[in-house]
């Protein structure tokens, strides 16, 4: 195998060993931040994996880890509102937001889409190692680099449009980021870019939060209070966020 492909089926298992970990701490209740590292590891895979396209096997381990994403999204942004209200002092309604958690860890735990994705992880690299005695892994540094040069140049075109979407270059950032972390022997991006990345990624997160708890509030006449307050972190969000990314479009333009 490839030095390349080495570094995959590493990453893969390393990954694998985490999600597991999370299972058993979902289906225990052991910490609040279990499907938080979930999701990260989950994040970490899909990164992983996008410049692999075309590989045998890709195709349904991304659906896969789709789909898991998928279910846990909705669950992850109650937690992060319910402690956000615990904060402000509103301890009912974040409390509200919590009740089941265990129930709701463990459904996550023994969630179809969590067991399919970890079967179809065991199994990924076998398919790894049988593409590489087909020839379909050759050249793989190449492929990952060019792709992953793709994904920066999405991100300093969105960046360098007046009018870019918010809501995409928060995706675009994530995703040059931490296919930056799951390739680092390419070192696409140094530690002031991954910086900016982290800080960019951070900002832009807290304007989306704002914004997610501003439409909530249309609903739910307990976030009422709350209001005021989101309406103008919501506005110094996007003040800080665009200074952030003017300053990560000029490091772009200077790499």
């Amino acid at each position: 195998m490839s030095s390349m492909l080495d570094h995959v089926v590493a990453q893969l298992l390393t990954i694998q060993v985490r999600l597991l970990a999370c299972r058993e701490r979902l289906a225990a209740d052991t910490d609040s931040e279990a499907l938080h590292d979930l999701r990260t590891s989950l994040r970490r895979l899909r990164s992983l994996l996008r410049p692999l396209r075309g590989l045998p096997g890709v195709e349904q381990l991304e659906d896969a880890a789709k789909s898991l994403g998928t279910l846990t999204t909705p669950l992850r942004d109650r937690e992060v509102l319910a402690a956000e209200l615990i904060g402000r002092g509103l301890a009912e309604a974040g409390q509200r937001r919590l009740e089941g958690r265990a129930r709701t860890f463990a459904s996550v735990a023994g969630s179809p889409q969590l067991t399919r994705l970890l079967a179809i992880l065991d199994a990924f690299p076998l398919f790894l190692r049988a593409a590489d005695r087909e020839g379909l892994a050759d050249g793989l540094g190449r492929r990952i680099d060019k792709r992953l040069d793709k994904q920066w140049r999405k991100v300093r075109k969105a960046l360098d449009d007046p009018a870019h979407d918010r809501h995409r270059l928060r995706l675009l950032i994530k995703r040059a980021r931490y296919g930056d972390e799951a390739y680092p022997q390419l070192e696409h991006a140094g530690k002031k870019l991954q910086r900016l990345l982290k800080k960019a990624q951070g900002d832009l997160g807290d304007w989306h939060d704002r914004l997610q708890w501003l439409l909530q509030a249309q609903e739910h006449a307990d976030l009422a209070p709350c209001k005021i307050d989101w309406e103008q972190a919501l506005h110094q969000a996007e003040r800080k966020s665009d200074g952030t990314l003017d300053a990560l479009l000029a490091a772009l333009k200077r790499r």
